[in-house]
């Protein structure tokens, strides 16, 4: 992107950050929608990230909860994410919770959301994106249960039916911590009950697409290695680590408003736990990074700690669209400074520091970025 074009989205950036938050976030989603279809540069091949079988182009996804509602998957394509992960979709269409509902901590570089599955429903989501059926681009869905449904787990069999023509991954949420009672589908018994019944369906599909189970940052070790044991005995696809967080480390910002927490504080304790997942997976499935990625820094400690892939959503509201070039920009650099060719050779080399607590957050803040500017 050229200079006059960055100021301009530096100016209205600042726009965004002076209305409330689910206004700028509307906004957002309506001017992107009317943006000319284009693509993204071609990624540099050492970018390149296979996983799930699939063939990711880079290891940066958009993370739900942007694009509830696939109105602008290649919109954020032209952005030059990867890939995108749409949702929480639900089968039916649902308000979420009442407003103020969204809630920005800017000195954290943080968000507050209890958005409560906010959902245009299965039927709207798969005619949007059925639209743009044949375009490139990998797309997951991150599937949620009604509110008031009297069979959850049923309403994750059908979200898979209702988009096994369309997804190329699907995403579990069983970890959002803003619908009553759903964490509990992270426990042994309830994952030994679910996961069976999403496999059949997507079994029976036509093509077999890959199911990933996402998993809450504030789980114990027992539980995790709960989730994990369920996870290998089903043969799951992959882990996404890790939701939002209902704890509340050291914000500078003095809000207290109930919902998850995203964004820098939420990095170390979601980084930590991907590590602990990591180990105990012994590569039997990828791993998806997710909590706090803001820079190339916090996205490749992402991967050093396990991850295959990474994906962001809160620091695009502080930092905006060209975040995405300057954290691709700062994984190649990363690569040099490692002195490695492809991500895959640094997956997982600092794992062990992160589970043990040995590296956190404040110590990459503390080194210098190796973009000029970056951030």
């Amino acid at each position: 992107m050229n200079a006059s074009l960055h100021r301009l989205e530096g100016l209205a950036q600042q726009l965004l950050l002076r209305l409330k938050p689910e206004l700028a976030h509307w906004l957002t989603i309506r001017a992107l929608s009317l943006l000319p279809l284009r693509a993204a540069p071609p990624d540099d091949l050492r970018l390149a990230v296979k996983a799930f079988g699939l063939d990711f182009p880079n290891p940066l996804g958009l993370a739900a909860g942007f694009d509830k509602n696939g109105e602008v998957v290649d919109a954020m394509f032209a952005l030059g994410f990867g890939f995108i992960e749409v949702g929480t979709v639900t089968p039916l269409p649902q308000p979420g919770n009442p407003r103020p509902r969204l809630f920005r901590l800017r000195e954290d570089c943080a968000v507050i959301n209890r958005l409560g599955f906010n959902s245009a429903g299965s039927e709207a989501v798969h005619r949007r994106l059925a639209a743009r059926r044949g375009r490139p681009g990998i797309v997951a869905l991150n599937l949620g249960p009604n509110r008031d449904s009297d069979d959850r787990i049923g309403d994750y069999v059908t979200g898979i039916n209702a988009f096994a023509d369309l997804a190329q991954l699907f995403v579990i949420n069983v970890s959002s911590p803003n619908t009553p009672g759903l964490r509990d589908l992270q426990r042994q018994q309830e994952l030994h009950d679910l996961l069976p019944r999403v496999l059949a369906a997507r079994d029976a599909a036509p093509k077999r697409r890959p199911v990933i189970v996402k998993i809450a940052p504030d789980l114990t070790l027992d539980e995790l290695d709960g989730i994990i044991h369920v996870c290998r005995a089903h043969r799951i696809d992959g882990l996404a680590v890790s939701n939002t967080t209902l704890a509340r480390p050291d914000l500078i910002d003095e809000i207290k408003e109930q919902g998850g927490l995203s964004g820098r504080p939420l990095f170390t304790r979601s980084t930590r736990i991907l590590a602990q997942a990591y180990l105990r997976v012994e590569n039997q499935f990828p791993l998806i990074g997710i909590g706090g990625v803001e820079d190339a820094a916090t996205a490749f400690a992402k991967i050093e700690a396990g991850a295959s892939l990474v994906e962001l959503y809160s620091a695009l509201v502080f930092k905006g669209p060209k975040l995405v070039e300057e954290i691709k920009g700062g994984l190649l650099a990363k690569l040099e400074q490692a002195g490695v060719q492809r991500l895959a050779e640094a997956r997982g080399s600092k794992a062990e520091d992160w589970a043990e607590g040995r590296v956190t957050g404040a110590d990459l803040r503390r080194v210098p970025s190796p973009l000029a500017g970056e951030g």
